[in-house]
């Protein structure tokens, strides 16, 4: 299986919106976010990367279909929510560029393609001339009564590309968990590395 990775911006980057909203849909539906998400919701989140001169989707390709993607966009560039646990933190938001999602269809995991997305994103980071990288992730308790029993982590893989949890930096956001019917709060730990 040939799978390409491409860099979006512009408007490629706008082209491809609608797909990225559909595979975020696909893919946070599963552990550990459990993401009940509707189209209406994602587009008006890619709002985000459309107003953006300096946002970037790198799209991993299967020919013509998209079956992946990674964003990213400078941090004061995204919503405030995600900028405010910074706030205790003594690094410019100026410095810091945000990776805010990667997915991939299952289909089309273990290639190799999420040191792509990373790499790429990375890249991007530095030619804007920010010295920090950063993503947040869920947190989930470990018995979860969802929590599938071969579930793992991506800790060790974040952590092999020299990224490392930031004590004290986390968010907070509310949405619909699969299987419920009222939103609830969710924490998600920020991680960072410096370029």
């Amino acid at each position: 299986m040939v799978t390409d990775l491409r860099t979006l911006t512009g408007a490629a980057l706008d082209a491809a919106l609608d797909d990225v909203a559909r595979l975020r849909i696909a893919v946070f539906r599963d552990w550990p976010y459990l993401y009940d998400g509707t189209l209406q919701h994602e587009c008006d989140y890619m709002a985000t990367y459309r107003n953006s001169k300096s946002a970037i989707v790198v799209g991993a390709f299967d020919g013509t279909a998209q079956v992946g993607a990674a964003t990213g966009t400078p941090m004061e560039d995204h919503a405030g929510e995600f900028s405010a646990p910074f706030a205790t933190q003594n690094i410019p938001l100026n410095q810091i560029f945000y990776c805010a999602e990667s997915v991939l269809l299952p289909s089309h995991r273990g290639q190799g393609l999420g040191h792509g997305f990373f790499d790429i994103r990375e890249a991007h980071a530095r030619a804007l001339g920010r010295r920090h990288v950063a993503f947040c992730s869920v947190i989930r308790p470990e018995d979860h009564p969802l929590r599938p029993a071969d579930a793992r982590s991506n800790h060790a893989f974040w952590r092999g590309r020299g990224y490392a949890p930031l004590a004290g930096v986390v968010a907070e956001f509310d949405w619909l968990d699969v299987g419920q019917t009222v939103p609830s709060r969710k924490s998600l730990q920020f991680w960072m590395r410096s370029l």
